[in-house]
């Protein structure tokens, strides 16, 4: 914490003292310390960014583009003030302006005037344009760069901790070259200003000289020139060290690899080029009048030098060639690790071969994408996280055939047509078209494969058309939906609470592990889930969770309560607003059966009702739902809230489809219509 002081304190200095040497005049003996300081940061940055890895190794680099130009700026200002008043701008200044130019005022002015135009025509304009090049395609590659890791995330290539690193890299990537396209404005700028500058320093000087001094014009040209190129040339090296800087974190594209190592190793790492290259040379020196010496010098270093990097890589590649052979017979001797085996995906899809090319990005498969949206919806839809779904291929399987597993068990399963379209009727289309007859994976409903000339027809008469990748998805999702109850962990549960957890603090205090444990609040979202029951709203039910847990600690009793909080939300499910629905009702000489055979225990309660009457209660219901469905409506049967759970339970094994709702989980401007009763009375 100390260091971290020191260095912010440092830092505010820095810039504290520009701002001041823009006000304060300075002495020339602080002003040639300044000028050496200003040297030192600038040789720091460029070989700093020569032996940077990653681009990210310097991250800061915009906001020290911005510090050190207003240093320079200061010291500029500071030096000029310096000329025009005393005519002595100090050690540096008048060294750099006399030793560069030998003395020769010509000379000096024009070194001056190349390193201006190097830096501002060709490193200047360079590092701009590449820095705006890349801030724009960085940019647009976030959103392909992001779904590549949802999708690496997906198949198990990589860990959420690994993702979630990557996509923080991924942001800080595009806000540093988006920095960089107006940082290196600062650059370009400053060489600007010092032209200025150099202008002003030359005029007003040969006019301050003559006038104040009473020199001659040739003495006050020769003595101003002479320290307003050195002026010029100690703010202008600075500069054109951390143009060259800009340069090189800008053109920076390899990857955990400094410059020196990149360069080097990629230009020199051919020796057939070496070979044709030093034979060019050779030849040119004996040929041509040039230096025999250096040009055959050259020549034959590089022949000797390619000739041993070849013998060198042949060595390499032999001995690489070997070790894995070595590798290879290891790995048949090995004992197999069969703890590697005992892991369990939560969820498989597994395909054969003929369906690869949906799921292989190269050859413009998008069925992993379909599958990061799959969790997308869900987590959206139901309030809970989808585990990872691994896909993978099984040569054991038919070319079109996939299964999907649920926790290494089969439990579903479908065959597509790969250059097929499946066309499903919606009911009311009565013109018939040709195809392979078959059965939609998802709901079992009858459909027919087309190919891609019958599509536009198909649609165009009412069919309803869908290509393979969007049938896997969609019997994928289905079968999610159906079983997220018994995918649902500990370990979810606690992210959940987690999440939750930092604006509400008080809540999860005092309801977890005070009054419920993880595994109790576990089963009560599970239960919500297996009928269907959004868990997005997790502060109402942990309230409702908190209210009633002191009073009781059996968790279906408790679902029933969290169900009854979430009502605005069932009827929002089940129901049309401003329409009226159709549903049915229990009778209450069932009610009171059933409640008359619940047996309490400390387990829960269960159950004991007549296997006869229980068979009674089925066939009336199953009747009811036929009665339902014969009307166009959905399978909804109201209960009263205490025997809705029961009557859930004896029913939820026969009809998957059912909906129980008790009174209590309807809105108040819920409009219903009872067509029927279950009753014994009707068989």
């Amino acid at each position: 914490m100390k260091a971290k002081f020191s260095m912010d304190v440092a830092i505010a200095v820095y810039v504290l003292a520009a701002i001041v040497f823009l006000i304060v005049p300075m002495p020339t003996w602080l002003l040639d310390f300044m000028i050496a300081c200003n040297i030192m940061v600038a040789f720091m940055i460029l070989f700093t960014a020569l032996f940077a890895k990653e681009t990210l190794d310097l991250s800061s680099f915009p906001t020290i583009l911005l510090f050190t130009t207003l240093f320079r700026v200061a010291l500029n200002v500071s030096s000029t003030r310096l000329i025009l008043s005393t005519g002595n701008a100090g050690n540096v200044v008048y060294t750099f302006g006399s030793f560069v130019g030998g003395n020769d005022i010509v000379i000096g002015i024009i070194v001056f005037i190349i390193l201006l135009l190097v830096q501002m025509i060709i490193i200047n304009k360079g590092s701009e344009r590449v820095s705006e090049v890349t801030a724009r395609f960085t940019l647009d590659a976030m959103p392909g760069k992001q779904m590549a890791i949802d999708a690496d995330l997906n198949t198990g290539a990589i860990t959420e901790k690994e993702a979630n690193e990557r996509r923080e890299k991924l942001q800080m990537e595009s806000a540093f070259f988006g920095a960089m396209d107006g940082a290196t404005k600062y650059v370009k700028g400053d060489a600007t200003a010092g032209l200025i500058i150099t202008g002003i320093n030359i005029v007003g000087g040969i006019i301050m000289g003559m006038v104040r001094s009473g020199m001659s014009f040739s003495e006050a040209s020769s003595h101003y020139m002479i320290l307003t190129i050195g002026d010029g040339l100690v703010s202008q090296i600075p500069s054109l060290l951390i143009s060259l800087s800009t340069g090189i974190i800008v053109t920076k594209a390899a990857k955990e690899e400094n410059i020196g190592s990149m360069v080097i190793g990629q230009i020199f790492r051919n020796p057939q080029a070496m070979q044709i290259v030093g034979v060019t040379l050779t030849l040119l020196g004996l040929i041509t009048p040039l230096n025999k010496i250096i040009f055959c010098g050259l020549g034959l270093t590089l022949v000797v030098l390619g000739t041993r990097m070849s013998g060198k890589q042949e060595i390499s590649r032999i001995e690489e060639e070997v070790e894995e052979e070595e590798q290879e017979a290891d790995e048949i001797r090995r004992h197999e690790n069969v703890n590697s085996l005992l892991a369990v995906d939560p969820i498989e899809l597994e395909f054969g071969y003929g369906i690869i090319p949906l799921a292989d990005v190269n050859q413009g498969g998008d069925l992993l994408d379909r599958v990061v949206m799959i969790r997308r919806q869900i987590a959206l839809e139901l309030g809970a996280v989808v585990p990872i779904i691994r896909l993978r291929d099984n040569i054991q399987l038919n070319p079109n055939q996939y299964i999907i597993k649920i926790k290494g068990i089969q439990v579903s399963e479908g065959e597509i047509l790969f250059d097929h379209y499946m066309a499903m009727n919606p009911g009311f289309v009565e013109e018939e078209i040709t195809g392979i007859p078959t059965f939609e994976p998802s709901f079992h409903l009858p459909a027919i494969w087309i190919t891609e000339a019958q599509r536009e027809r198909a649609e165009s008469v009412g069919y309803t058309v869908v290509d393979p990748p969007s049938i896997i998805a969609t019997h994928l999702t289905e079968v999610i939906r159906r079983h997220i109850d018994e995918l649902l962990t500990r370990e979810d549960v606690q992210n959940l609470i987690n999440n939750i957890k930092e604006g509400n603090t008080t809540l999860v205090e005092e309801l977890v592990p005070k009054l419920l444990g993880v595994g109790d609040i576990q089963k009560v979202l599970q239960n919500l889930l297996r009928e269907g029951i959004s868990i997005r709203d997790l502060v109402t039910i942990f309230e409702t969770l908190a209210d009633y847990a002191p009073s009781t600690r059996d968790t279906d009793v408790l679902t029933e309560y969290a169900r009854q909080s979430l009502k605005r939300a069932i009827s929002n499910k089940y129901f049309t607003p401003n329409e009226t629905t159709r549903v049915a009702t229990l009778d209450p000489a069932i009610e009171k059966e059933i409640m008359g055979s619940v047996k309490q225990t400390e387990q829960g309660a269960y159950l004991t009702l007549d296997p006869n009457v229980t068979q009674q209660i089925l066939n009336a219901t199953e009747a009811m739902i036929q009665k339902l469905e014969d009307n166009g409506c959905n399978p909804i049967i109201i209960t009263s809230p205490i025997v809705r759970m029961y009557y859930k339970k004896m029913t939820q094994d026969y009809f998957a489809d059912l909906i129980v709702i008790s009174y209590n989980e309807i809105d108040s401007d819920v409009e219903l219509q009872s067509i029927g009763m279950v009753s014994l009375g009707d068989n």
